[in-house]
């Protein structure tokens, strides 16, 4: 009987329609088997239903070639997993498509959707058996499972039950005990201890709050990494290469011993699935799968080997050819208590080699090169599978390399070429992750010495009416590997990357994200008083102007000595540099108070005329053209200018014209008007700026999502991720890297390099009152 006669009037529940193999099962359906109606149980997402996430389903492009009105034939059954409903009555086939496919997912995860899942769905399958009129009519159930269920075997893998007397319902069990056992170990004194020095190396001068949502990211993601080397390493105790194969595996158990004895029975083991060989058209593919992210970082130069067999074999199946066969299985019920087991793979009559799978992808790649922009084609790497220990030394050496190159970055001056070096560092970075991400989970499948049976499959293909072989083939035999690998499957996988690196290369001759553009307010459009105002908030040491605050109290403390006073104090004050330096890393409060005590003595008026007299016009010079731009700009747009620096207030006096409100760290003077070395209140750095931010905004009735913000060190993050539009000027290597991954602008606001930075102007010394 043709298949689709076989499969005429019936009711197919299937589950992961929104996934890679249920998507195409479903346009197979529609488009090839006219007479079956499709029940499609799909997990509803926060804020959309079920039958939403269908109709979306059907209106991408795969499904434009159903026949009119084959919509109609889908119904909705909203379900999940780990909350099976009841199941219709009147169901004739299931086929189960969903699970976890991710190699790594935590221990727990894994078992609860590829093992208990299963069994809740099967609970309800068996359920569903029982009809409404009290008969029983056992339907038949496909089981999509993985080849890999067999573990780390070698040899011919058979289609059958796989042998091994592991007890799914205590791993289970224990698997639930682990996971808990890791979470609390993770509240330990130990482990916090660890984390919040780690937290604290990296946030510690953005403030406490930085500090303790670092620490607790991280402790949520050693949860997580301590879950999934969990799984691992309990898979590979028992013999398989995963978590995902090892649940996989006991999810065929749970199918072999409640559902196999009362229903009809297929468990169907695609291997690795990839794009299609014509249909709905050649290559179409969702995502990436197993294979793909090896091809594309060989392809982008950043895979220099891979720790395979030369002659291993890299068994891979197009998703055509999976859904055509899950169809005929499916029309092809198994007898009751008599399960079939089915193998779609092509290593055992057509395999591809790792040695074929890198010939052919590097004559794509040869052929069509990725394009690297100014860097021109990309060059190639010539593998020559050296085998995993020489790999693993290689990458080993390099993780290593990175880690002494990050380390001397943290003690860098800012500069561009540190941040130019920065970005490298983060390309090499990720380059390093990604090789030991893909060699950690993919090391088992790329030295794999098994292939796998396939004489059922080929059976059925070969009992398949001829018309039916023409529209619902499966044999694998009939795949060109140098065809698909060069013509269909590269192209597909590429093309995506290949678009955005058109986009990517716009942005980087960009320069990123572009600076802000500053409208001015139309002068004829009346103000209206009651506006709500808009905030530019400043930083001044090394935003505004490249200074510090060590450098801003020698302006002040150097033009008042004699040549001889000025050694000592430059040499006294050289010899604090390693604390200060401590400070600043540690705590940029710390910094300012040890850095203020030598105010102390300071007459605090005479420090001010100072300043107005004869420090302005040096002020002044160090202040970026560019910056005084922009804070012009704003004002000219009506714009409130907001200037918040630990610098001293008499310093700040120069830039009194540019800006609305101004506060700066404000010196302690005694009864006769005299610096005492102390502060009025603590100086606002951190966090602090964010919090005063906050509350200005909320007595000024500031919309700070509306607000600009502009700074240039790590301790200015909190403050710029307080506004709705941050920018990063001349930024350390930690601001710069946070800039880079929020796509905030960058500006490099120069100052003009006529004046040395400890050139000062004579001051007639008579006049000031400084510590001496």
């Amino acid at each position: 009987m043709r298949i689709a006669d076989s499969l005429d009037g019936k009711r197919i529940l299937l589950t992961g329609v929104t996934g890679f193999v249920g998507e195409a099962l479903l346009h197979k359906l529609l488009r090839d088997v006219p007479g079956c109606t499709v029940v499609a149980m799909v997990r509803p997402k926060s804020g959309q239903p079920a039958a939403d996430r269908v109709t979306k389903l059907l209106a991408k492009p795969i499904f434009a070639d159903v026949p009119e009105g084959a919509a109609a034939r889908v119904v909705t059954l909203s379900g999940d997993l780990n909350d099976v409903p009841e199941l219709p009555k009147d169901l004739d086939v299931v086929v189960h498509c969903a699970g976890d496919v991710s190699f790594d997912p935590p221990i727990q995860s894994a078992f609860d959707t590829n093992v208990i899942g299963v069994k809740a769905l099967v609970d309800r399958v068996v359920e569903a058996a029982h009809r409404e009129d009290g008969s029983y009519s056992p339907l038949h159930y496909v089981h999509v499972s993985t080849a890999y269920v067999g573990g780390r075997r070698r040899g011919p893998v058979m289609e059958a039950a796989v042998e091994h007397t592991v007890d799914w319902q205590a791993e289970y069990d224990a698997a639930q005990r682990v996971a808990a056992r890791i979470e609390d170990t993770s509240r330990t004194p130990a482990v916090l201890q660890k984390l919040l020095t780690k937290a604290e190396k990296h946030h510690d001068r953005a403030g406490p709050l930085a500090v303790a949502a670092d620490a607790e990211e991280r402790r949520r993601t050693w949860v997580t990494d301590q879950q999934k080397a969990a799984g691992g390493d309990r898979a590979r105790t028992l013999g398989w290469t995963d978590v995902y194969t090892f649940t996989k595996a006991l999810g065929e158990r749970v199918v072999e011993q409640v559902a196999a004895p009362v229903l009809p029975t297929t468990v169907y083991r695609p291997s690795i699935i990839e794009s299609a060989l014509t249909t709905p058209h050649p290559g179409w593919i969702e995502g990436f799968k197993m294979a793909d992210p090896i091809i594309l970082a060989y392809g982008r130069g950043e895979l220099p080997e891979l720790p395979a067999a030369p002659d291993s074999v890299i068994d891979i199946v197009p998703i055509d050819l999976v859904v055509n066969s899950i169809i005929a299985v499916a029309a092809t019920p198994p007898p009751v208590g008599e399960p079939a087991y089915f193998h779609l793979s092509s290593g055992s009559r057509n395999p591809c080699t790792f040695r074929q799978l890198y010939d052919y992808v590097r004559e794509y790649f040869a052929r069509y090169p990725f394009d690297m922009d100014s860097r021109g084609a990309v060059r190639l790497a010539t593998w020559r599978f050296p085998g995993a220990r020489i790999v693993e030394r290689a990458l080993t050496t390099g993780e290593r390399a990175y880690d002494l190159a990050e380390g001397a970055l943290s003690l860098a001056p800012r500069s561009d070429k540190v941040r130019s070096i920065a970005r490298n560092l983060d390309t090499q970075k990720r380059r390093l992750d990604f090789l030991r991400r893909y060699m950690d989970l993919y090391r088992a499948y790329t030295q794999v010495e098994l292939y796998f049976v396939d004489d059922n499959m080929l059976a059925l293909h070969q009992a398949m009416d001829p018309a039916d072989q023409e529209t619902f083939g499966f044999d694998t035999a009939v795949i060109d590997w140098e065809h698909y690998l060069i013509e269909v499957h590269c192209p597909a996988i590429t093309k995506g990357v290949r678009d955005y690196d058109v986009i990517r290369r716009k942005r980087n001759r960009s320069g990123g994200p572009a600076p802000r553009v500053i409208a001015p307010r139309d002068p004829a459009e009346p103000v209206d008083p009651d506006a709500a105002p808009v905030l530019a908030v400043f930083d001044m040491d090394g935003t505004l102007l490249t200074s510090n605050i060590i450098e801003t109290y020698l302006w002040v403390r150097l033009p008042e000595l004699s040549a001889a006073g000025k050694v000592k104090e430059l040499a006294a004050t050289a010899a604090r540099l390693p604390l200060y330096l401590r400070a600043e890393r540690r705590d940029r409060g710390a910094l300012i108070r040890s850095a203020y005590r030598r105010y102390e003595g300071a007459d605090l008026r005479a420090l001010e005329e100072m300043v107005d007299e004869t420090l302005t016009p040096h002020v002044l010079e160090r202040v970026s053209g560019a910056a005084i731009r922009r804070v012009r700009e704003h004002r000219a747009a009506g714009h409130r200018t907001v200037l918040i620096t630990g610098a001293v207030t008499p310093i700040t006096r120069p830039l009194a014209p540019l800006f609305d409100e101004i506060v700066a760290a404000e010196l302690h003077v005694d009864a006769r008007g005299r610096c005492t070395g102390f502060l009025k209140r603590p100086p606002l750095v951190g966090e602090g700026r964010a919090a005063w931010l906050r509350r200005y905004a909320q007595v000024e009735g500031a919309d700070l999502s509306k607000a600009y913000g502009y700074a240039d060190s790590h301790s200015d993050l909190p403050m710029l991720q307080a506004v709705g539009r941050p920018t990063a000027v001349s930024p350390d290597v930690t601001l710069f890297r946070e800039a880079r991954k929020l796509r905030w602008p960058i500006e490099d606001w120069r100052t003009a390099g006529r004046t040395a930075r400890l050139q000062l102007p004579s001051i007639d010394t008579s006049q000031a009152h400084l510590p001496g």
